[in-house]
């Protein structure tokens, strides 16, 4: 609880009975290495805080070679399906714990009471909604803008210990390459 307490006060104050409230609707869960916890045309439920791990989202193929890999978290960020959650509506994609993985988990429906019941609630909320957007919108910019290997190496610059625990499969299906064209830019750079 202390991880997802300091990630919290980094974004504001929080009251001890807000605290106390919204920590009672927290649930652990530990993920295995290599399960996937949502599958695709599942609602998602849940929203995480990732204690310890990686998650990885990916859209599944029937090849797994072909499978689209758009998107990892990590240790001290939140987790989930975002638009799945948000509408509560079948899920286009799946997520899979790549490391064995520990969330603490809320639900959507305890999320709206926490909500309803906290002043600090909605401000966490849409702060963290915000964090997650400009995640979504620095990638979507970067596929749009920079070569495979200049995306290859911001990835490496920003996140090196991604590098490390992420088989470079999904790496390269991150930035939008094959594998042997990362094989290739590996080479070079």
């Amino acid at each position: 609880m202390k991880q997802i307490k300091a990630y919290l006060d980094q974004i504001a104050t929080i009251s001890q009975s807000d605290w106390d409230f919204f920590t009672s609707k927290l649930q652990r869960r530990v993920i295995k290495k290599k399960s996937v916890f949502l599958k695709i045309n599942d609602i998602e439920n849940h929203i995480s805080f990732i204690e310890s791990g990686v998650v990885r989202l990916f859209i599944p193929k029937e090849n797994s070679d072909r499978e689209i890999t758009f998107g990892f978290s990590f240790k001290d960020q939140f987790v989930s399906a975002y638009d799945s959650f948000l509408t509560q509506t079948p899920s286009a994609y799946q997520l899979q714990a790549l490391s064995e993985t520990t969330l603490l988990s809320m639900t959507y429906s305890d999320l709206q009471e926490v909500y309803k019941n906290t002043q600090i609630g909605n401000l966490v909320g849409r702060l963290t909604a915000e964090r997650l957007f400009l995640l979504k919108s620095s990638r979507e910019q970067n596929l749009l803008n920079l070569t495979a290997e200049k995306r290859y190496l911001k990835l490496f610059k920003e996140r090196p210990e991604l590098l490390k625990v992420i088989p470079l499969k999904y790496i390269s299906s991150y930035i939008g390459i094959t594998a042997q064209a990362l094989s290739r830019i590996r080479k070079r750079v």
